[in-house]
């Protein structure tokens, strides 16, 4: 897939994310086992995400792949930056808001050299491209993840077997 295809199922996406987080199927605060996380802390998780991991690497390693990555913790900030206490809608829409920015940064991009990488002591050379790769993948794990929360979430709170829909 090319670098231009995956852009515009970046901004696919988008609706998809509108579509799915707009009117919550589940409630919010529900995990399907006390260690998962619950529907805010993958919004809020998302929203970090889009703006200080990939946007951010991406804009870097083009920029200046030579200059340290920005640490980042994201499952310790689900509690730092206390997640569950964030407003859902609030923080859907922001999410929302911070896809639309990132569409069009990647659009406004120039013959971007897609193969700068930074060399990380540990995982060797991460280039742009495969940020951005690994970007629509990042999608693609929580659409998964979103979808097995509602079917759990039915499976959980129904008074109906789910067992005709099929092999989960």
């Amino acid at each position: 897939m090319g670098h231009k295809e995956i852009i515009n199922h970046l901004a696919l996406n988008k609706h998809i994310f509108e579509s799915y987080l707009s009117n919550p199927q589940i409630d919010i605060h529900w995990r399907p086992k006390p260690e998962k996380w619950c529907l805010l802390e993958v919004v809020c998780h998302l929203y970090d995400e889009e703006r200080e991991d990939f946007r951010a690497r991406v804009k870097q390693v083009l920029e200046d792949p030579e200059k340290e990555l920005s640490p980042i913790n994201p499952v310790g900030w689900v509690k730092s930056r206390q997640y569950n206490s964030k407003d859902y809608e609030e923080m859907t829409g922001l999410f929302l808001k911070e896809r639309n920015n990132s569409v069009a940064y990647l659009n406004s991009l120039q013959s971007p050299s897609w193969e700068n990488a930074y060399q990380h002591p540990k995982f060797g050379s991460l280039s742009a491209g495969m940020f951005l790769a690994n970007w629509l993948a990042h999608d693609y794990f929580h659409f998964r993840q979103i979808t097995r929360m509602y079917y759990q979430y039915l499976q959980e709170k129904g008074s109906y077997s789910l067992s005709y829909a099929g092999d989960w």
